[in-house]
């Protein structure tokens, strides 16, 4: 089969869309098909592979280093008229996404939209509350152009069906727990936090911005330290919050953005993940902790609604008093704390990254041929 996949984001850009994406994308590659990745242009990037098509792009408000396509209907018509695939996946709202639909629909080619973002709730975060319905309605325009909408979660595709989203169908994800893994402990990292053997490192990954709630991980890392004077609070990624958030609390370890095994060797040195985010569709850094061996505190959905098992492998809580609860109680004991990683970890393993591959691959190949059955009884 031939497949196109049409992203505004993608590696080395540092975020859940982009790795979801290529990890779709090299699932795809591994299983023999033929993909084309559509993507903007990078910073002082001068070329691309030849199954690679760049589009002129421009940053994106508030989010620093990350991109958006201009629209390339007309390009995307050209080379799909030539060479079609046999069905494409927008993965991203953007300008390039609209165009790949615009162009899949003209040329009667089949197309999946991914719903990785909760722009709707992001307009509440970044103090335009009056404009989150309005996103929602932008959104399911978006998605209803397509022929089906992937989410990672049940929870997510009953939500979007409430709002009369079409065709939402649950993709499901995994994680790499190779990559992830407690063998990539690091006694040498701790210690450049300031960590000593006993000690107890706290770990948050991911954007440092408005939309992830961190005054609340800040608060319950203040409430852990009344029994954990020791612990310390490491901070890896990056955003616009980051430096606020370190000239009010100098004593915070900011890592900066990692990469690849990179960030598997700190979330591997840490001992508790706290992830106080309302707006992730997923949360892909959930998995990783547990894949890395080490619980979580986490808000009920997503990911967590998924995966976590309150009380048995982290804390999947429902209000903010919970959270703080769940981080002192998980802080203060040092056998439940590593009971729960080892069980998270165990639980991780039965995941496979090769299996949403195939799933991506049977949705994809379903509507290829459901397409195709309906042009021929359309000439029939």
């Amino acid at each position: 089969m031939r497949y196109a996949i049409v992203t505004e984001t993608y590696p080395p850009e540092i975020n859940g869309v982009a790795l979801t994406v290529q990890g779709l994308e090299h699932g795809l590659r591994a299983r023999g098909h033929e993909v084309l990745l559509v993507r903007p242009r990078q910073q002082d990037e001068q070329g691309a592979d030849s199954d690679t098509l760049l589009v002129r792009g421009a940053g994106l408000p508030r989010y620093p280093g990350l991109k958006f396509g201009f629209p390339a209907t007309k390009s995307l018509l050209e080379l799909w008229t030539t060479n079609p695939p046999d069905a494409i996946y927008a993965a991203t709202e953007g300008p390039l996404g609209w165009s790949a639909l615009r162009a899949a629909r003209k040329l009667g080619i089949p197309a999946a939209t991914g719903f990785h973002t909760r722009f709707d709730q992001y307009m509440r975060d970044y103090g335009m509350p009056f404009l989150e319905s309005t996103a929602l309605r932008w959104m399911r325009r978006f998605h209803n152009g397509g022929d089906a909408t992937l989410v990672p979660t049940r929870e997510l595709a009953a939500f979007l069906q409430s709002q009369d989203f079409k065709q939402p169908v649950r993709l499901a994800r995994a994680v790499d727990a190779d990559q992830f893994t407690p063998a990539r402990r690091d006694d040498a990292l701790r210690k450049s936090w300031g960590v000593a053997d006993d000690g107890l490192a706290v770990i948050y990954l991911g954007r440092i911005a408005p939309e992830k709630n961190l005054d609340l991980a800040v608060r319950a890392f203040r409430e852990l330290q009344r029994s954990r004077p020791d612990a310390r609070f490491v901070w890896v990624g990056d955003g616009p919050a980051r430096q606020k958030l370190a000239q009010e609390h100098p004593e915070f370890i900011f890592c900066g953005l990692q990469r690849g095994a990179e960030v598997a060797r700190h979330f591997a040195s840490a001992d508790l993940f706290l992830f106080p985010s309302h707006s992730e569709t997923f949360g892909n850094t959930t998995l990783e902790a547990m894949a890395s061996g080490v619980p979580v505190v986490a808000f009920d959905y997503g990911a967590a609604r998924e995966h976590l098992r309150h009380g048995v492998d982290g804390m999947a809580v429902d209000n903010d008093a919970d959270f703080i609860a769940g981080a002192v109680a998980l802080a203060s004991d040092d056998a439940l704390r590593q009971t729960m990683g080892r069980r998270a970890r165990t639980s991780m393993e039965r995941l496979h990254p090769a299996q949403v591959a195939a799933d991506f691959d049977a949705l994809l190949a379903g509507l290829a041929m459901a397409r195709r059955r309906h042009a021929s009884a359309a000439a029939a």
